[in-house]
């Protein structure tokens, strides 16, 4: 039986109204300075299914369809990057039945994206896991590693996505990736390959700056993020870009994950519209102090 006619007419103009008003939001928020990088802590995904009394996923399938909506708003308002905090390395230590249903989640939406690339060629998005890929289950390594190299020479907007990550993971690799490659250089030093101007700059008794580290994060290459979001009202980095986020504006919104919409992504921006003059003034005041 076909639909009401006006019932879809109805549905139809609804929607080219929010598309009208969103279009709006954006334009109002574009006259102050926008965010280039924008990270997320996506939490509430298990309480929001909780409170609702649904089978027990189903707030994380809610929480991607969110996520997918945040990418396309973030698109819209011309942020450059977009970080997400999707799976801990503590989350091991949850109920293994939990931790195996979360593996083939991210393993079926990787495929959907590798499958219906629509959202991925308009926002032309170049896809990073940051993160210790050997950890997760060979399914998902091997479709987070596909789904790297097919967007890899996208020049978009850059998604990158932490799993499993935490911040103490991210620093020790790093840590380890500048001691191998010091040692690297003592070897061709004593084997005559390196010269020796190279020797003096990077020998084995040079120091190690900030910007060495940098060089070995995951990150290296994308800016720090200019707003950390935290939903559900939480108020702890949980050992997320600890590294990257010492002058990062921390905001901590009441609604859970699954409820994160536009006008929160909004409000967001308008706060951090709000106290950019003073994070700027503390980051030049930083580089002084270099």
């Amino acid at each position: 039986m076909d639909g009401d006619p006006d019932e879809t007419m109805r549905i139809r103009a609804l929607a080219t109204l929010l598309k009208f008003l969103r279009r709006c939001i954006i334009a109002v928020l574009s006259y102050g300075p926008m965010p280039q990088h924008i990270a997320f802590i996506m939490d509430g995904n298990r309480r929001y299914a909780k409170l609702r009394c649904m089978k027990d996923g189903t707030g994380h399938r809610v929480g991607f369809s969110a996520l997918i909506s945040s990418l396309l708003y973030c698109y819209e308002m011309g942020v450059k990057y977009m970080t997400v905090y999707a799976f801990s390395i503590d989350n091991f230590k949850r109920d293994t039945s939990e931790v195996r249903y979360l593996m083939q989640l991210m393993e079926e939406k990787i495929n959907e994206l590798l499958a219906n690339r629509d959202v991925i060629r308009r926002m032309n998005c170049k896809i990073n896991f940051w993160g210790n890929l050997e950890m997760l289950s060979e399914p998902v390594k091997l479709a987070a590693q596909k789904l790297m190299a097919s967007t890899a020479g996208n020049t978009g907007l850059v998604f990158s996505v932490c799993m499993p990550y935490n911040s103490t993971s991210e620093i020790v690799n790093a840590v380890n990736k500048l001691c191998a490659e010091r040692r690297d250089i003592v070897q061709k030093e004593r084997s005559g390959s390196c010269n020796n101007g190279h020797a003096a700059n990077n020998g084995a008794h040079s120091d190690i700056s900030v910007a060495d580290l940098d060089r070995h994060m995951y990150s290296n290459g994308c800016p720090d993020p200019d707003i950390v979001i935290r939903t559900s009202g939480e108020a702890r980095l949980s050992n997320f870009l600890l590294w990257q986020t010492t002058f990062s504006h921390l905001q901590n919104p009441d609604p859970l994950w699954p409820e994160f919409s536009l006008r929160h992504l909004a409000w967001a921006i308008l706060q951090y519209q709000r106290v950019y003059p003073y994070v700027e003034q503390n980051k030049k005041m930083a580089k002084k102090q270099l």
